[in-house]
């Protein structure tokens, strides 16, 4: 099997664009929930969220491109040219192209509807239907950088940016391509916000990963892409390399709807582990899925015990989601970019608006301020609606 390596980081979120701005943002602790504009609130519970704010699509785009899609994909275009962009990349194909997302398109159905509510008529706009299939985002990709290539959109809800990037890298690894561009995106919505109220899941004020007094996540949006690369060809090229990945884990557990399963989450952890040639040992960082919901921080707290056994208070395991939000199909691809500036940098960020231990999470979840620690493996966890688990190893890189 070829190794595989990361060459390349993209971000947009609410905290920064470019990996530059996220990373300090983490270190600093800074949140990017805010007051949501994009829609109105006044008959909701709640009223925050993680939008994207400042970002000038322009300042990436044509506007002829700009008009032809919608959010969801401008987010992940402005991804892959920061990503392609930090790789130093002259793209040949084939390029592998993989995608996650949850909503996708969303916010066009939330367009069509409104016109019909104001019974006009949506086929006036050439670029409308056009923009709902979901391999639209694929197809833009593919046309803007000119490759051909496999391709797979993965819909998968949280964890999609996790398998997103499992496929590149069997797809690398097995020598079906030399390069491939995993991303995720989701924009902020209407349906994603009145769903999450719905079900009483998103918090009044903040995100409050494993703390005692948590009560609930933030919806936000944001885009992220990784460039995979096969580890000889980035040698060659003097590639900066941020990490390598060396395995992932997958599972559908199965059990419920919305509710985590134990057993489906620590089958995610160990199949990851076990692929990657390692054990519960060797893990120096968890990346949680940590959405700050009683039920799913509580779930993920007793997995980690049960597949790290007496180590888990001393492995560091940290939630990106207490300061952007919970950002859907693009989560858990942002939380692996994470992991793979947390072992080139040996930093670890924190789990902000920690106030109160709670006995039955009583994990390390670095509290509120950044630790400098040595990280040789992190494991990037991400657990999704409908039982959808992923589990990414990305390991520090040294030359063979």
């Amino acid at each position: 099997m070829r190794r595989v390596v990361i060459t390349g980081l993209g971000v947009v979120t609410s905290i920064g664009t470019g990996w530059q701005e996220f990373w300090q943002s983490l270190l600093e602790g800074r949140s990017g929930i805010s007051r949501v504009t994009s829609i109105d609130t006044s008959d909701y519970p709640t009223h925050l969220g993680g939008e994207v704010k400042g970002l000038r699509a322009d300042d990436f785009l044509p506007e002829e491109i700009l008009s032809r899609y919608c959010r969801a994909t401008q987010l992940a275009l402005v991804a892959v040219i920061k990503a392609i962009e930090d790789a130093s990349l002259r793209l040949v194909s084939p390029v592998a192209i993989t995608y996650g997302i949850t909503t996708g398109p969303v916010q066009v159905i939330e367009t069509i509807n409104d016109k019909y509510v104001r019974s006009e008529t949506p086929y006036e706009n050439p670029h409308l239907f056009y923009q709902l299939p979901p391999n639209t985002t694929v197809s833009a990709i593919s046309e803007m950088l000119n490759i051909q290539g496999p391709t797979l959109i993965l819909s998968t809800a949280c964890a999609a940016g996790n398998y997103a990037i499992g496929w590149g890298f069997d797809l690398i690894r097995l020598g079906r391509v030399d390069l491939a561009i995993c991303c995720a995106s989701d924009a902020f919505s209407r349906i994603s916000f009145t769903g999450f109220n719905q079900f009483r899941a998103v918090a009044p004020e903040r995100c409050q990963p494993f703390d005692r007094n948590r009560k609930g996540m933030m919806v936000a949006e944001g885009a992220g892409a990784i460039v995979l690369e096969e580890m000889e060809r980035a040698i060659d090229r003097r590639a900066r390399i941020y990490g390598e990945v060396i395995g992932y884990g997958l599972s559908c557990d199965a059990s419920h709807m919305t509710l985590p399963s134990v057993e489906g989450v620590v089958s995610c952890m160990r199949k990851a582990l076990k692929e990657a040639g390692i054990g519960p040992e060797d893990v120096d960082y968890i990346s949680a899925h940590g959405t700050g919901t009683p039920a799913n921080d509580r779930t993920e707290s007793e997995a980690i015990k049960r597949v790290f056994g007496e180590r888990y208070r001393s492995i560091p395991v940290s939630s990106i989601k207490s300061m952007i939000g919970h950002t859907m199909g693009a989560a858990s691809l942002l939380e692996a970019i994470t992991c793979a500036l947390v072992v080139k940098n040996d930093i670890i960020p924190p789990t902000i608006n920690f106030e109160t231990p709670d006995p039955e999470c009583d994990i390390d979840c670095v509290p509120n301020k950044p630790r400098k620690k040595r990280v040789n493996v992190a494991l990037n966890n991400s657990y999704a609606f409908g039982g959808n688990n992923a589990s990414v190893v990305i390991k520090k890189w040294a030359l063979p």
